[in-house]
């Protein structure tokens, strides 16, 4: 909306033209919501204190958390703010991407939200039932879905890294599709939410990544040039994009071991969510089983420990899943294995952007 503002001016005042770049916005975006963090993180962690909304340790979980018990939690509502309030400030209100994104954010968080306050503030320990999460999660997903496919008009075809002939139509089974990737990466990234700073650090760097394929796919000669699917609308998700990277860097602030705040559910499942969707905009979708592969790994943890634990009738593969508490409990501190999850989240963010050429 500032950014709107300041174009009313524009004509009258010429160095006011740089905020016609989406380069200058999205830095902007990500300063924005940095700030916000920064200002309003010790406050939301005083009022949650205050009110009692603190982490529930779950039994069966590591010794080693049970100290954890009661740091607040639900700290989702310091990061999807900071992301809403920085974009839609620096963002163009007439890009319908920025909408669509916009309300995968707000309706995972608010999905999120219900569960948390259930556990916390009810002391509900199940808080939404998994049917119950997983309906209202596909609900939205599938509003969304349908939006892209018959409002905007997205291109059904699939852009595959490393095969730059070979670009299957889903046609309306993109819709589906669409709903799988948004779902999946939803749950995935709160699966991922476990030990401190260890979700915030690597969905930082996916969005970053997610900040230049938006920008390319939004450039035609660039996007022409790399020849990947050009969007042109999807300039402006950089800002989103940005955002969500200074809230993700300001929240780490307060997230990193020792964990003075925790994301909940409204945290996780909102940035999860808002990954797919931002995935499915800038038609980078499949290269997101990369940009995230340490949420894919965390989530393939859990099914094959789950399925083979019932296979064998109680056997398992892991000492324990999500796999970061397999680690924990073959000794690595926490800090370690914290530290080295984000290096790997870099690796692959890294071969990601090289995905960009190798085509």
């Amino acid at each position: 909306m500032i950014y709107k503002l300041i174009m009313l001016f524009q004509a009258d005042v010429t160095w006011l033209n740089v905020f016609r770049y989406i380069t200058f916005r999205t830095i902007l975006a990500a300063l924005t919501a940095l700030c916000i963090c920064f200002v309003f993180g010790p406050w939301v962690i005083g009022r949650l204190r205050a009110l009692q909304i603190g982490q529930y340790i779950r039994e069966e979980g590591p010794a080693s958390h049970k100290p954890k018990a009661g740091t607040p939690t639900m700290g989702g509502c310091l990061i999807i703010p900071a992301i809403l309030i920085s974009s839609l400030a620096w963002s163009d209100p007439a890009n319908l991407l920025v909408w669509i994104v916009t309300f995968v954010l707000v309706s995972f968080g608010a999905i999120g939200f219900a569960d948390d306050y259930l556990k916390t503030v009810r002391k509900n320990n199940r808080g939404l039932s998994p049917s119950a999460k997983f309906s209202l999660q596909v609900a939205a997903a599938l509003l969304t879905a349908v939006v892209l496919y018959v409002c905007h008009g997205l291109d059904t075809r699939l852009s595959i890294p490393f095969l730059k002939n070979i670009t299957p139509d889903l046609g309306l089974f993109y819709i589906p599709f669409a709903v799988f990737v948004i779902v999946g990466a939803s749950n995935a990234v709160n699966l991922t939410d476990g030990l401190d700073g260890l979700a915030i650090g690597p969905t930082a760097i996916a969005f970053t990544v997610y900040v230049i394929f938006a920008y390319l796919a939004g450039h035609v000669k660039i996007a022409a040039y790399l020849q990947i699917p050009y969007v042109g609308a999807a300039g402006e998700i950089s800002v989103i994009c940005g955002a969500a990277v200074g809230a993700g860097l300001g929240f780490l602030w307060y997230n990193a071991y020792p964990a003075e705040i925790f994301m909940g559910d409204v945290g996780s499942l909102s940035l999860g969510a808002g990954l797919g969707a931002v995935a499915l905009v800038t038609k980078q979708e499949i290269v997101l089983a990369l940009v995230g592969g340490l949420f894919v790994f965390e989530a393939l943890s859990v099914i094959f420990q789950v399925g083979y634990f019932k296979l064998t009738g109680g056997h398992r593969i892991f000492r324990m899943a999500p796999i970061h508490h397999h680690f924990e409990l073959k000794g690595w501190p926490e800090p370690k294995v914290i530290v080295r999850f984000w290096i790997i989240s870099i690796i692959l963010a890294l071969m990601s952007i090289s995905t960009l050429k190798l085509r």
